[in-house]
């Protein structure tokens, strides 16, 4: 599939480099969209066919695809992606963004137009809606499952022969074709003397030292004074959880779609003619 964000940008944002695909004029304000946990700014190609004059960046989270990894001291905080998010925009002067998020970057958007209403104009969020949260009454088991998390021997990242390999790997883990896990698998791997290795930082697998509790999650939700558009699939992860959620947002659009998780990728049409019409409104 070739690509409809054929130009590769980078950004430095504090002591990061932040890398992103987009389809954009420079100095033109885009639609900034925001991969899930562990995929990468390919992710949004088949989205990105059907947005022929869309001004889409697609930006890589630290750790992830192309960007650099957090220094050996630091660690991969939900709430660092936000400021990164913010330390971005305000150097290059964007405010009011239409945003679309998947998964983690569907929830790094919530937090971030919850707390910098003035950034995000609209928002959609693609098989994601609200938080990961846990009771308080498990905050102790939580830090002590993360801590020792971080203290085990870091595993030694996987080695594959070659580009094929690589992606069926990544398929067997989520609920795409080899060609959607192809696109992954050449943006988010690199060539070493001993074969093909994934980008991401091995850190980003840590299990989390705090969660939000569901409090904080529906704080966080019912801040969000913008439009927001929820995709959501009927196979996917948050399925069962959308009317839980669905009622802490003030201003929101709910729609539903055949397909698992990376429904943006394998109904990628589907899933554009939702936002059109969405951000036509």
């Amino acid at each position: 599939m070739p690509s409809s964000l054929p130009n590769s940008q980078h950004f430095n944002v504090g002591c990061l480099t932040l890398t992103a695909l987009s389809n954009r004029q420079p100095g033109m304000q885009p639609i900034l969209c925001l991969h899930g946990w562990l995929d990468n700014a390919a992710s949004f190609i088949p989205l990105a066919q059907h947005f022929n004059d869309t001004p889409l960046l697609a930006l890589e989270f630290a750790g992830h695809g192309h960007s650099s990894h957090r220094s050996a001291d630091a660690r991969y905080y939900f709430f660092d992606h936000v400021e990164d998010l913010v330390q971005l925009c305000q150097q290059q002067g964007w405010q009011q963004l239409t945003i679309i998020g998947h998964s983690m970057g569907a929830m790094v958007a919530t937090a971030l137009a919850a707390s910098f209403p003035e950034l995000v104009q609209k928002l959609v969020l693609i098989d994601s809606l609200g938080f990961v949260c846990d009771s308080a009454a498990n905050a102790a088991k939580q830090l002590r499952d993360g801590i020792n998390s971080r203290l085990k021997a870091t595993a030694r990242k996987p080695c594959y022969a070659n580009l094929t390999e690589a992606a069926t790997a990544r398929q067997k883990q989520s609920d795409f074709s080899l060609t959607e896990a192809l696109l992954l698998a050449e943006r988010g791997t690199v060539a070493t003397a001993d074969g093909l290795h994934w980008r991401a930082d091995m850190r980003l697998r840590h299990s989390s030292v705090y969660r939000l509790t569901p409090e904080q999650g529906q704080a966080l939700a019912a801040a969000v004074s913008c439009p927001v558009l929820a995709i959501v699939a009927r196979d996917g992860a948050f399925y069962s959880k959308v009317q839980h959620w669905a009622a802490y947002y003030p201003k929101l659009t709910l729609e539903t779609v055949t397909g698992g998780h990376h429904c943006h990728m394998t109904q990628a049409a589907v899933v554009a003619q939702h936002i059109q019409r969405f951000l036509l409104a």
